[in-house]
């Protein structure tokens, strides 16, 4: 198992890399966000050039919580599990459920969340984002996993302000809110409290005096007690508390409140009262309806359709967790957790099942913290590694195989009607202009000048500036010929010609020794919208 639980991105199901990568105890906060069976596809809709139609859309996963054999025989190994409490409740929910799409999804998040009680440590947290359809099956199999004392709160997160779900004929509310499940591993959790702003009523009712010579707004406060606590009884300047009230701070208190300006009196005299400050107060304690954080603004979002905000994962990390502690996200998606994690000084460990987020969440980090260093486990290093993912699966290794040139994948998991495309690039090379590159990528072991030709005729059809054939085995002489034949591209704007079909060997690119050859004034923006480099690692949003 890995001893060093930090800045760690894997590649692969994360049931295994639980159980063969983190030891017990390793973790200090877990958040997850589980793909739910919602009978529909995710889509990521790539920073494609207005106007261009959905072939940049490609599935990033498919919900495939379905009963059958795994389900089946992930059910049996709960069963048999020390965790009597969980055998006990999954057998229960099946004889409520039956065997069904949702039984299945609990099963499996059953598998890991007793892996993910595991790894986590005794002062640690989970959080658990889902939506109203599974929580409350969820909330009952947390309850077996951690224990029946260990919740500590449902979370409500408004993800928008209105959907489209609430309308004429269908006879329910719009949902726009989603679920976060809190739990502890024990008693000893670790806990910041944060504090969000007073709401605008709020701060005109109480506190609706200004002072004159600073503008600040104030509220006044009691400087009276019920019960005497010492010398509380004396003169001050010329006035004394009402009958039956005491001084609530001393003499010397009190002077130093005068001299600081603290004291209001009245105008037609009385007891003075306390200036309490608004903008010293720290604000509201955070409460468990979160509709203050906004959805994923503009220039944070990466077009995936998941995509949680920054700010909603900066708030769990910092109530939840100290600089220099490990997060684990276990469904990383398009690694929003890790990047919250980087940011705000802790370490991190993102897992994903696709090599399409492997690649999405490299640039991500690397667009936003230049410089920064992570492992990635996983991914084919050398070609023997390509070789073994291309034999497995051939549309992982296509994903892969883009990433390499920065291209988008094309169409989603099943090729059907690909049309000879894997992947695209867009690029500029003049203002207001994008041009298109088809990529197409072959991991079998017989490549021949055919798939050459063909890949031209594909370059012709949609109309694009260039062709980048990507190939496991090598080319043969026949194949570089026929590339040559068709020419080059010239750019209107930049100064060299390009290979109208370029040849990269997936062992060039990953040694460096070649890489796509095009000219683009954007810097590869067209085709992955860039990430805004973050000031400094470490820095942490005011909430405020």
């Amino acid at each position: 198992m890995s001893s060093d639980a930090g800045n760690h991105l894997y590649y692969g199901d994360n049931l295994d890399i639980l159980r063969g990568q983190l030891p017990d105890e390793s973790v200090d906060l877990i958040y997850l966000d589980p793909p739910f069976n919602s009978a529909r596809d995710y889509n990521v809709l790539f920073a494609s050039p207005k106007g261009e139609r959905s072939e940049a859309q490609i599935v990033a996963f498919k919900d495939s919580w379905e009963w059958g054999e795994q389900a089946e025989r992930e059910y049996a190994e709960i069963v048999r599990s020390s965790n009597t409490d969980v055998a006990e409740m999954i057998q229960a929910l099946r004889r409520f459920l039956r065997e069904n799409d949702m039984m299945a999804y609990l099963v499996m998040m059953a598998r890991r969340l007793l892996e993910l009680s595991r790894v986590l440590k005794p002062t640690g947290s989970l959080y658990l984002h889902c939506d109203p359809v599974a929580s409350h099956y969820l909330k009952i199999v947390l309850d077996g996993v951690f224990g029946k004392t260990r919740f500590a709160s449902e979370i409500s997160w408004k993800r928008s302000s209105a959907h489209n779900d609430a309308k004429q004929g269908r006879k329910l509310p719009g949902n726009i809110r989603d679920v976060i499940l809190f739990y502890t591993k024990s008693e000893n959790w670790v806990w910041n409290w944060l504090y969000t702003p007073y709401d605008e009523e709020y701060i005109q009712n109480f506190y609706s005096h200004t002072d004159e010579e600073t503008g600040r707004r104030y509220q006044l406060g009691d400087l009276t007690a019920a019960r005497p606590g010492g010398d509380v009884s004396y003169e001050f300047h010329g006035t004394r508390p009402y009958k039956g009230r005491y001084w609530a701070y001393s003499r010397e208190n009190m002077e130093k409140f005068y001299e600081e300006g603290r004291l209001y009196f009245p105008k037609n005299g009385g007891v003075p009262r306390y200036k309490r400050y608004l903008d010293e107060m720290p604000g509201v304690p955070l409460q468990n309806d979160w509709a203050d954080i906004r959805p994923v603004l503009p220039d944070e979002y990466l077009g995936y359709p998941t995509q949680k905000p920054l700010a909603l994962l900066e708030r769990i990390i910092q109530a939840s967790s100290k600089e220099g502690d490990v997060i684990l996200d276990p469904f990383c998606g398009c690694g929003t957790a890790v990047h919250a994690a980087q940011k705000l000084g802790r370490k991190w460990i993102g897992i994903d099942i696709t090599h399409l987020a492997i690649a999405l969440i490299e640039k991500r980090l690397k667009g936003a913290f230049p410089g920064i260093a992570f492992d990635v486990h996983g991914t084919p290093r050398d070609l023997s590694g390509a070789c073994d993912l291309a034999a497995r699966d051939k549309y992982q290794f296509q994903w892969w195989a883009c990433s390499l040139v920065n291209a988008q994948p094309y169409q989603g998991r099943k090729k059907g009607a690909d049309g000879g495309i894997d992947g695209l690039i867009y690029f500029q090379d003049e203002p207001k202009a994008h041009k298109k590159i088809v990529v197409s990528v072959k991991g079998g072991e017989n490549v021949n000048v055919a798939m050459i030709r063909d890949l031209a005729h594909v370059v012709e059809r949609e109309k694009a500036e260039i062709g980048v054939f990507v190939t496991l085995n090598p080319p043969s002489k026949p194949m570089l010929a026929d590339a040559i034949k068709e020419g080059y591209y010239v750019s209107p704007t930049i100064d060299g010609a390009f290979p109208k079909l370029q040849i990269l060997g997936i062992e060039d690119l990953l040694n460096g020794t070649k890489k796509a050859l095009y000219p683009d004034l954007s810097q590869g923006a067209i085709t992955f919208k860039k990430t805004k480099a973050e000031q400094k690692a470490g820095n942490q949003k005011k909430l405020f």
